[in-house]
């Protein structure tokens, strides 16, 4: 899959801002965002992303908080894993690996702790009663773009919200969306999820 490197790669700003609604404001709405992100310590799901182009590419999620973070891509021939204070994407079928400061990027408010960023989450209107709509924007860091989630309405789901899924909308205005399926919440996830093995360079 040649297009899934930048997949990966935009998974970050998508799953970063994925906390960005925590502390929101004073909207009743919002309060319930900010109480489902500080209910859920482990997160496991099945995605599907696709972008502008229609191409997609499916694979599972863990998310361990704090900091640890993993998407891998069908098989495992490509990851994107957050841990230690890095975000590394590994791709073993070229055998690259490129890393980034996760605290440098919004992934590490997700990830935190205590995540609070409400000055940039907003309700969108919605005319569906069943799922609330949040649109992310920080005008200070505009190269993060927008992101738009979904939730729904669950009374079972921790603050009675269950994340569907995400739209991001970057600086040039070009469209991945992600969609989960299979969300677990609060379930056991090992430390070892969050490790991977270095990948080895193709010989030409």
């Amino acid at each position: 899959m040649i297009f899934a490197k930048p997949f990966a790669r935009a998974l970050a700003p998508i799953a970063i801002m994925a906390a960005v609604p925590a502390a929101a404001a004073e909207s009743p709405d919002l309060g319930r965002v900010q109480q489902h992100i500080t209910s859920v310590d482990t997160m496991t799901a099945n995605f599907v992303q696709t972008d502008g182009k229609g191409r997609s590419a499916a694979g599972t999620l863990q998310l361990k908080r704090p900091g640890r973070i993993r998407f891998q891509y069908g098989s495992g021939d490509l990851l994107l894993v957050g841990t230690g204070g890095r975000l590394v994407f590994l791709d073993y079928t070229v055998g690259q690996k490129s890393s980034w400061n996760l605290n440098s990027t919004p992934l590490g408010i997700l990830l935190s702790a205590n995540p609070d960023v409400k000055r940039i989450a907003r309700i969108q209107a919605n005319k569906d009663s069943r799922i609330l709509v949040v649109r992310a924007h920080d005008d200070r860091h505009p190269e993060f773009g927008t992101l738009v989630l979904a939730f729904l309405r669950s009374p079972s789901a921790p603050g009675g919200l269950q994340l569907y899924g995400w739209t991001a909308i970057d600086a040039q205005n070009k469209k991945t969306t992600v969609k989960l399926s299979n969300v677990r919440y609060n379930v056991a996830v090992p430390d070892n999820a969050f490790t991977y093995a270095e990948p080895k360079k193709r010989r030409r």
